[in-house]
């Protein structure tokens, strides 16, 4: 029998939604050989805890770990602590290495594939000098290899706030590439998604900052196994691919063009770390295991339906999709609650989750709708809308 669920619409009025049967699809034997593909997984927080806006950070350990279980079983790979996880929106430093820490090694024991953030965050306010963010990012870069992940260098709130220019990037950035040890992923994260990050590089021009990340990678492409772009652009990440040495992989961040990203143009193609891949775990296995088949137009039919509801989660302002991400992984029964560390559960609207919930329908994602109609009605409940 069909799942029904009552909803509220704009202006006040109702409206019943018949939710459609599940897709169907079928967890992999093993990832996808055609691209490497990451979802960078949220954390869940812990209910019985202080999870207040400025308190520390408590996670419950158990479903955060099942998360990242189901992130591997579905043939993706996980990026860990990344800005998915509440880098800098609730989630400190001590929670972040003890989240690396076991989250390495499950996927050592699963054999699963992992980067995992680093970044400067264990400093406070604004350094007063560059040393101190070089060394910052070498403490995590060390921390995190050593845990057996790979590090992604993500862009840092304090380099943003101190540098003066591109000179003071490429000082910071050389410094930390010298002393990796080990092949790492570059992290350029737009100001959409974080507005302390404006000016990354050393300028506003985007142009102007492309010039200096490129000549950067040119000069340490021995070190850099590639580059993740979250600038939410898709011609500027395609003139970007044709820049790059061809030894250095591009892992596209773009929540708005993946499929197209992805599918590439011919010649070359993105990878993928993507947070809208946390949400739609499911297609996106379906359609890379199309493209592995040879298939890239059943690859497009997979994934491009998934496009509104990624949308519609990383829409404006886009560092709250976060809320999203938790809130579709409680419908799907992936955690026991819809709370957040740091408060952030409240960092989007009823009507806005409401869409959100309406989106994974149709693009097949909902595969308990019974589980996902009884928490919806749950939660409308509490926000004194009737489910």
């Amino acid at each position: 029998m069909s799942t029904r669920i009552t909803l509220p619409v704009a202006g006040g009025g109702v409206e019943t939604l018949t939710l459609r049967e599940p897709a169907g699809w079928q967890r992999p034997a093993a990832p996808a050989a055609s691209r490497i593909a990451y979802a960078a997984a949220h954390v869940v927080a812990d209910p019985h805890a202080d999870n207040a806006p400025g308190e520390p950070a408590r996670l419950d350990w158990d479903a955060t770990l099942a998360v990242r279980r189901d992130l591997w079983s579905w043939g993706l790979g996980v990026a860990e602590a990344m800005d998915t996880a509440q880098r800098g929106m609730g989630l400190d430093w001590a929670a972040t290495r003890e989240l690396i820490r076991r989250s390495a090694a499950e996927a050592a024991a699963c054999g699963g594939r992992i980067v995992a953030g680093a970044a400067t965050d264990q400093l406070t306010g604004v350094p007063d000098t560059l040393d101190e963010v070089a060394a910052a990012y070498a403490e995590q870069v060390a921390f995190v290899q050593e845990c057996g992940a790979v590090a992604v260098v993500m862009a840092s709130r304090q380099l943003a706030a101190l540098a003066a220019g591109p000179d003071d990037y490429r000082r910071v950035y050389e410094r930390v590439l010298r002393g990796a040890g080990a092949p790492v992923v570059l992290h350029w994260l737009g100001d959409m998604f974080d507005p302390a990050l404006a000016g990354y590089w050393g300028s506003t021009d985007l142009d102007d900052a492309t010039k200096t990340f490129v000549a950067l990678v040119h000069a340490h492409a021995d070190v850099i196994d590639g580059v993740k772009v979250s600038l939410l652009d898709a011609d500027r990440e395609v003139r970007l691919r044709e820049l790059l040495p061809p030894s250095v992989k591009v892992y596209t961040g773009d929540d708005y063009h993946y499929p197209e990203l992805i599918a590439g143009d011919g010649t070359r193609s993105s990878h993928a770390l993507l947070g809208a891949f946390a949400a739609i775990a499911p297609a996106a296995s379906a359609a890379l295991q199309r493209l592995d088949a040879g298939d890239p137009a059943g690859f497009r039919a997979i994934l491009d339906p998934t496009v509104p509801l990624s949308r519609h989660v990383f829409a404006p302002p886009t560092r709250f999709y976060k809320t999203g991400i938790a809130f579709l992984s409680w419908l799907g029964g992936r955690q026991p609650g819809f709370t957040m560390v740091g408060g952030l559960h409240g960092g989007r609207s009823v009507p806005h989750l409401v869409e959100a919930f309406r989106l994974a329908d149709a693009a097949g994602l909902l595969l308990d709708p019974e589980l996902a109609a009884a928490r919806m009605r749950a939660y409308l409940t509490v926000t004194g809308v009737t489910g």
